[in-house]
């Protein structure tokens, strides 16, 4: 009888430590498991981490009509990441200065981006965006020249198709330091007109002017032209449609436009390209916002 209780007093102890040991295990197992998961969510949101600082940019994201192409890209090598396995297939990345938005292209990769660049795109410059066409971009440091001969352009073709004989734009460049250089050579590479004047002061309130004239044969049959630069201008709109509906009964007109209605690029942008080109002093692009907002053209024509 006491034989019984000491064998059944025995099972039950077994049981106890067979249950304690199955727990056991299972809590370490389930420990090892918990351990593993929170290993591998931590290594994910690393990566997640990482993928979102480097932010690269693959042929597929390009691509997609959902993707806007910033106002500001950078050429690079592509050296920079290569090796980096996040970065595997990548044709550049995102990256940001202060609120402006930078896309750092890999050279490799321009031919086939369908973008055009002005001049051809080269390692390490920075190209802005055409105001008026988002396929274009425009290197940084001729962008202002080359918007200048484009705005000259537009006002002697308003000239010319609504038949006046002659027109002349003159250029007004405030200037608020002292000796101030000759104007921009942007204006004498124009080629619409036929003098150029330039003068120069030293005094802290000086003015510049350049002035270029043209002379047409004339017509009394109007067209109306097409704009781009001006489409926006209450001056202009008003000349053509006093030149084009009033039986031509407009002679002269001067116009003066200010620098501030048809500007190339917003401040923010330009201190942004100058942080990421390093660019101070007078030859900077703020300095070439600023000097662009003070600035007028004085339109004169005659029919």
């Amino acid at each position: 009888m006491e034989d019984n209780k000491n064998k059944k007093a025995s099972e039950m102890l077994s049981n106890i430590w067979s249950k304690t040991a199955d727990v056991s295990k299972k809590t370490v197992d389930g420990i090892q498991k918990g351990a593993k998961a929170f290993s591998e969510k931590s290594k994910a949101d690393r990566m997640e981490r990482m993928l979102k600082k480097l932010d690269p940019i693959t042929p597929k994201d390009f691509k997609n009509k959902k993707f806007n192409i910033p106002n500001v890209i950078r050429i690079v090598d592509d050296a920079e990441r290569r090796g980096n396995e996040l970065c595997e297939g990548a044709i550049g990345y995102r990256e940001t200065e202060g609120d402006v938005e930078i896309l750092a292209l890999y050279d490799e990769w321009v031919p086939n981006c369908g973008l055009k660049f002005v001049p051809a795109a080269k390692c390490y410059d920075v190209y802005c965006v055409d105001p008026f066409d988002r396929s274009r971009f425009i290197r940084s440091d001729c962008i202002f020249s080359k918007i200048n001969e484009e705005r000259l352009a537009e006002l002697a073709h308003v000239a010319h198709y609504l038949g006046a004989k002659m027109c002349s734009i003159e250029i007004l460049e405030s200037n608020n330091e002292s000796n101030s250089s000759k104007l921009s050579a942007a204006v004498k590479a124009s080629g619409i007109g036929t003098n150029m004047d330039v003068s120069n002061s030293n005094s802290n309130s000086s003015c510049q002017s350049g002035k270029t004239v043209s002379y047409f044969e004339g017509s009394d049959i109007p067209r109306r032209p097409n704009l781009k630069w001006f489409a926006d201008d209450d001056n202009i709109k008003g000349l053509i449609e006093m030149r084009c509906t009033e039986n031509n009964s407009i002679k002269s007109k001067m116009l003066e436009i200010k620098g501030t209605s048809t500007e190339t690029m917003s401040q923010k942008m330009a201190c942004a390209i100058d942080k990421i080109l390093k660019i101070k002093g007078s030859i900077s692009m703020e300095k070439q916002v600023l000097k662009e907002h003070s600035s007028s053209l004085i339109f004169s024509i005659e029919f």
